[in-house]
């Protein structure tokens, strides 16, 4: 293998990204993003629905995507956290229990009328020729309904729901009141536009994206409302014409935790894409932007295209002395949940490492080990975050492993998890859910979670405990994990836990 030199000037511009898409954009992410298998069905329209963790590269794919439609002439509407919140929703409406008030069903009518809302707005503001025939009744209705530029985008949807839950909750008699519903219901405000607003579409892409609904989450029930009303809402604003598309990502656990979802699964399991890295796209992803912020910096595009991804590696990041090629791009790769933003986070603090001691590249693999610290502690911290609302006080489990070995028969892990159950070992904040659970249930959800990997059972089982023994969720679907005898806290979290090692 051919090895790739690069001068000491270009560690001062290197540059792995942002670990926020909305961020990275600007510097250059379309030019380094890799265009996987997933990306490909989404831009195709195949799948409408991204599922994948925090940092998984959900909202890389629709910054490029919402992108390269604006190069193309077409319309884009991205709705992001600024333009929903789950408090607002929670202290504005009515609960279920006030009455017969079944959010589900409207949230759904009020997401598909604001969804044809902004549709119409958008081809409207943007200067078409509206102004006859189909496109002067859009225009009209829009004038005439929604000329408030001040109104924001959650006003339109909690309005709407505002109407719903007074006919529901409201004194009118039964009959009016089911007449009032049913033509809430079917959108008969906005109906007769629909014909019109298909002629508009046929000579005028739109594509809306909506983004980190996970922001600001708070499991409740108008947020469970919300988002499970969203995706019916989707399937029905994505049959009125190819050139309207609604796409819409999710956090995999909060899609779990919703059950108007995981009910309906059946129903939209063709529109879902799940996010899935493996060690060889994660290489990729690395490798471009090396090769991107190389060549920004004057080095010779050819030479870059010419050095494979492994290469492109090395010539950053030093080999580890005694062990095979890819040695330290493993040891790196070994401490991710196979995350872009992991990955992009431990080679950025590296970097930072490194620019103080190290004047030239490559960096010695003491770099990494002096990085893995503070990269450590802060995934850790992390993960324990993201799950706030199923398990609360996850971090207070992850530190009673402070200081053990970090591998574990079944039967001491079980007892460990006994002790944390029954309180015998302290973990703070636990208490809305952890007493209820046994101890395989603990195991599953520390497994769920990537702090625990597991060695298989069976005859594909290697032997001993070893590097590649162990197997975590971010690398199979399935694993029959009441079998498993033997377990490991996985490296990502071993350095800030102080977990030995021998």
């Amino acid at each position: 293998m051919a090895r790739l030199i690069l001068s000491s000037k270009i560690l001062d511009g290197l540059d792995f990204g942002a670990p926020s898409a909305e961020r990275d954009i600007g510097r250059g992410l379309e030019k380094c993003f890799v265009e996987s298998a997933t990306y490909n069905r989404v831009h195709s329209g195949a799948k409408t629905v991204l599922l994948g963790n925090r940092g998984s590269g959900k909202s890389a794919i629709f910054q490029v995507l919402a992108k390269r439609e604006r190069t193309a002439g077409n319309r884009v509407i991205e709705l992001s956290p600024e333009d929903y919140s789950y408090e607002l929703l929670s202290s504005t409406m009515a609960a279920e229990n006030a009455g017969s008030w079944a959010k589900h069903g409207a949230y759904a009518a009020a997401w598909k009328y604001l969804l044809y809302v902004l549709v119409m707005k958008e081809v409207a503001r943007k200067g078409m020729r509206l102004a006859k025939g189909a496109g002067a009744e859009i225009n009209g209705y829009i004038r005439n309904n929604h000329a408030n530029v001040q109104m924001g985008r959650l006003s339109v949807l909690v309005s709407y729901l505002k109407r719903l839950e007074n006919i529901k909750l409201g004194p009118i008699e039964a009959g009016a009141k089911t007449r009032e519903l049913d033509r809430l219901y079917k959108l008969e405000e906005i109906h007769s536009l629909l014909p019109a607003l298909r002629k508009v579409l046929d000579r005028q892409r739109v594509t809306i994206v909506v983004d980190e609904l996970d922001r600001d989450w708070d499991s409740s029930e108008d947020a469970k409302a919300f988002v499970a009303g969203l995706f019916q809402a989707c399937v029905s604003v994505n049959a009125l014409h190819p050139n309207l598309s609604v796409y819409v990502s999710l956090r995999r656990e909060l899609y779990d935790d919703i059950p108007a979802l995981y009910e309906d699964a059946q129903k939209y399991r063709d529109l879902l894409e799940t996010i899935r890295w493996s060690e060889d796209s994660l290489l990729e992803l690395i490798a471009k932007r090396i090769r991107y912020s190389a060549r920004e910096m004057g080095y010779d595009a050819q030479v870059l295209d010419r050095s494979d991804d492994l290469t492109c590696w090395n010539a950053v990041f030093a080999p580890v002395p005694g062990e095979p090629a890819d040695g330290s791009f493993r040891y790196v790769v070994d401490r991710t949940l196979y995350r872009p933003r992991e990955i992009i986070e431990f080679c950025t603090t590296v970097l930072e490492v490194a620019r103080d001691r190290t004047p030239a590249l490559p960096l010695p693999f003491e770099a990494i080990r002096l990085a893995e610290r503070g990269y450590s502690e802060e995934r850790t911290k992390d993960i324990a975050a993201e799950y706030r609302f199923q398990y609360p006080g996850l971090l207070g489990v992850f530190e009673v492993f402070r200081g053990r070995d970090h591998t574990f028969g079944r039967e001491d892990l079980q007892l460990l998890c006994l002790e944390l159950i029954l309180g015998d070992v302290p973990a703070h904040g636990t208490s809305s859910w952890l007493p209820a659970r046994d101890p395989d249930g603990l195991i599953e959800i520390l497994w769920q979670t990537g702090f625990l990997t597991a060695r298989p059972v069976g005859d594909v089982a290697p032997a001993g405990d070893g590097p590649g023994a162990f197997i975590g969720v971010h690398q199979v679907q399935h694993l029959n994990l009441a079998a498993v005898q033997r377990f490991q806290v996985h490296p990502m979290f071993r350095a800030y836990l102080g977990m030995r090692t021998g």
